[in-house]
């Protein structure tokens, strides 16, 4: 479960290094191409020739997004925006992953996008489409309606061999040899994280003596840059799926270096229970939804 991520920015315009066409400093402008099963009206149409028109043209072989307006919708949004294409042949788009940015160029919402519907992209077209954002995907509590754009989110993923495990000294001086070995094993065999992306997998959870629960976490970094923790809202359900505990816990000078796995320990008070008998033959850990 995602707790928290860095998101790496990239540029709205991708070129495609990999086309074997000698690339040039030629400009390319795109034609205005519209879905088959889209009934656009004469002033629709002409509204998205203007737009399309003030479009700055693009470099052979390239996929590009551009947005046109935003509207609020429900407790979420819709991006109205065009997928441009100067490539040679047709593009067909199974998903795509897109950032919405502030004028500061920081991510303010995300959402991976199904493309089934949108079929193919002519080459050298622009084609308008509508991108609806849910309220859960903004990463902030108010989007703008001035000074946004849109773009791709490229997302990677991490070398299994260059993600590490990172252990404080405190738990370096505690584990024995093959305890950190066991772990270090366990890191290689879990799923790649996409660059950027900080989790949380459980690794044990019991009741101490005073009933405290006692929560071992492995937090993973799958950024390139280190990160700073300063505090950490936790949820945990048992076996039954019922929330058992939750808490926020603050922490000082909580660093995960990049590419790493941290192993660290939370304890609940007792009580912080919510449920007498617990059953944590199975359970699982999440921050709570905002």
């Amino acid at each position: 479960m995602i707790f928290k991520r860095k998101t790496k920015t990239t540029p709205n315009t991708e070129t495609l290094p990999d086309h074997k066409e000698e690339q040039t400093s030629e400009e390319v402008r795109t034609t205005l191409s519209f879905h088959p099963d889209w009934d656009v009206s004469p002033q629709e149409r002409y509204v998205y020739q203007f737009h399309h028109q003030q479009l700055p043209p693009l470099k052979p072989n390239q996929l590009s997004i551009s947005g046109i307006k935003l509207i609020e919708y429900n407790d979420g949004f819709v991006v109205v925006a065009f997928l441009r294409s100067t490539l040679p042949k047709p593009v067909r788009f199974e998903q795509i992953n897109l950032l919405l940015l502030d004028e500061n160029g920081q991510a303010i919402a995300k959402r991976t996008f199904a493309m089934d519907s949108f079929g193919e992209l002519p080459p050298m077209t622009a084609r308008p489409w509508r991108f609806l954002f849910s309220a859960e995907d903004k990463l902030v509590d108010k989007i703008p309606q001035e000074g946004w754009k849109i773009a791709f989110e490229l997302k990677q993923t991490s070398k299994r061999e260059d993600h590490r495990l990172d252990l404080e000294a405190s738990w370096e001086q505690a584990l024995s040899t093959q305890q950190r070995e066991h772990l270090q094993k366990l890191i290689e065999t879990l799923p790649p994280l996409s660059v950027g992306e900080i989790n949380f997998m459980g690794l044990e959870a019991k009741l101490n003596e005073k009933r405290d629960l006692v929560v071992t976490l492995l937090i993973r970094n799958g950024s390139d840059k280190h990160i700073q923790l300063e505090q950490i809202p936790l949820v945990i359900e048992d076996a039954y799926g019922d929330v058992i505990c939750k808490g926020v816990f603050q922490l000082e000078q909580f660093e995960v270096k990049a590419n790493t796995s941290k192993p660290w320990t939370f304890i609940f008070p007792s009580t912080l229970l919510l449920k007498e008998d617990v059953d944590l033959t199975k359970w699982r850990v999440y921050p709570p939804k905002q």
